[in-house]
């Protein structure tokens, strides 16, 4: 599979990196990449001769934050509208798993990751131009957009995921994992055998391996997925301290270990609802026993911040693919358009033909239960009808306000699954409870023949209009 360098030189040609010279790390970086969210398709970010740190050792972010990177990092074209990138993506997924047994790792002697190796006094995280990203983090978040690697110590199933790293001293990182992801669960096997954990983190890499950190793909699969997209083999090499498989091509790895008795304060930091969620508490450590790194290596930064940020995008059209192709394994007909919004699966939408009554109430029901990951499920599930384009939240609120009845379709299910990152909730001693609301946004479905008729021009007119007026006027 490519690299970094590669990925970046096209996005680079294609007119969609901007380059900065002389940012602190200390905020500047987080500031910069915060307003770059606000552009709808706006360009990776190249930060170099960061303050305080030599020329080459820079940060990149704002990878898939837009349109064009996410489509280069999937490998399908930018198809105009956000509804025809995720139905594109929905087919993408059906050849992804049907291919993903061709894009095992492959496991390889050598790697430009081994150009450098520092070992035990030599560790140094503060070696990299980690960023304070917003300004009351309780620290400098060298893991934003990485992947940590860990293995179930049963099944031998290695997992990629993205999970937040703070930088606590030179050699010692802690480790946030939200309850129920399968790197969480790795650890908590080794730690209930009173066993450390082997943990490898790459903190720089082709962002097709960023992409499936941060999603829930089959256990032991996410290398091949990242295979998949790219329809070539991620090379990997065996780390010498904990035995796990690294990318060869990655700009940065540290490895080491995640003892059971040692917790150390973490946070707070600024999470993707927009709020520093979770607060100050012991969190899991990594004790560095190596550091790999590539000359002039890029860290890979994908800080989350009040919506839009870094990554909401890319997850809201994956995501959407996703669920979309969930409810239609489940049984679901006439499925129109899915939306897992910006604030990753705490709003979701979904678009459909009703075909019986209760169709709509099923598939809210289902959506939520579906798009539920990590411990967080959609706090609004709302379902309406074919016509909306659920991407377009105007549309949706339209429908909301014109085709239902809040006392007859709105239902709230109480005491579901949630997490600590919900800024909403008051933190318990022990597990997280919140509500969901299911509603249904349709036409009554008793007398949806009699509902008054929407004001729309013809598809002959749209046409005629097209042709005469060409650009100001969509067919």
């Amino acid at each position: 599979m490519e690299n970094l360098r590669a990925w970046l030189d096209k996005v680079d040609k294609a007119g969609n990196l901007k380059r900065f010279d002389n940012a602190d790390w200390n905020l500047e970086v987080g500031y910069l990449t915060a307003c770059n969210w606000k552009k709808r398709d706006a360009p990776a970010l190249l930060f170099d001769n960061i303050k305080g740190y030599p020329q080459g050792f820079r940060i990149l972010t704002s990878a898939v934050h837009a349109p064009s990177q996410v489509c280069s990092v999937v490998k399908t074209p930018h198809r105009g509208s956000d509804r025809n990138l995720i139905q594109a993506l929905r087919k993408k997924f059906e050849i992804w798993d049907a291919n993903i047994d061709k894009y095992e790792p492959r496991p390889v002697k050598e790697g430009p990751i081994l150009q450098n190796i520092r070992s035990k006094d030599d560790v140094d995280l503060l070696l990299f131009p980690t960023p304070l990203w917003h300004e009351k983090d309780g620290g400098r978040y060298i893991g934003t957009g990485n992947i940590v690697i860990t293995k179930d110590p049963d099944s031998g199933e290695v997992n990629l995921g993205t999970y937040r790293i703070m930088i606590q001293d030179k050699k010692t990182a802690g480790l946030y994992i939200s309850p129920g992801r399968h790197g969480r669960l790795h650890i908590e096997k080794y730690h209930a055998r009173g066993e450390r954990c082997p943990v490898a983190v790459s903190l720089g890499h082709h962002p097709a391996l960023f992409a499936v950190g941060g999603q829930q793909f089959p256990a032991g699969k996410e290398y091949s997925y990242a295979g998949a997209m790219q329809e070539e083999a991620v090379d990997v090499i065996t780390e010498e301290v904990t035995g796990l498989p690294i990318p060869a091509d990655s700009e940065i790895v540290i490895a080491g270990w995640c003892p059971p008795d040692k917790l150390l304060p973490e946070g707070p930091f600024g999470e993707f609802t927009g709020y520093y969620a979770s607060g100050v508490r012991g969190s899991w450590v990594i004790e560095v026993e190596r550091i790999y790194f590539r000359d002039d290596p890029i860290l890979l930064g994908a800080p989350p911040g009040r919506p839009p940020n870094e990554t909401n995008y890319y997850n809201m059209v994956v995501h959407s693919a996703i669920l979309h192709n969930e409810l239609e394994k489940a049984g679901v007909p006439d499925v129109a358009n899915v939306c897992v919004h910006d604030l990753r699966n705490f709003f979701v939408t979904v678009a459909l033909k009703q075909r019986y009554a209760g169709h709509a109430k099923q598939v809210a029901i289902l959506a939520s239960e579906l798009a539920s990951t990590g411990g967080i499920g959609p706090k609004y599930a709302i379902v309406v009808d074919e016509d909306i384009d659920v991407t377009d939240i105007k549309e949706v609120i339209w429908a909301l306000c014109t085709r239902s009845d809040p006392a007859e379709d709105v239902d709230i299910i109480r005491r579901t699954r949630n997490s600590a990152l919900d800024p909403a909730l008051k933190k318990p001693a022990q597990g997280f409870f919140s509500s969901r609301a299911i509603i249904d946004g349709c036409r009554p479905f008793e007398w949806i023949k009699e509902f008054p008729e929407v004001i729309e021009f013809s598809a002959e007119i749209r046409e005629k209009m097209a042709s005469k007026f060409g650009d100001l006027c969509e067919p």
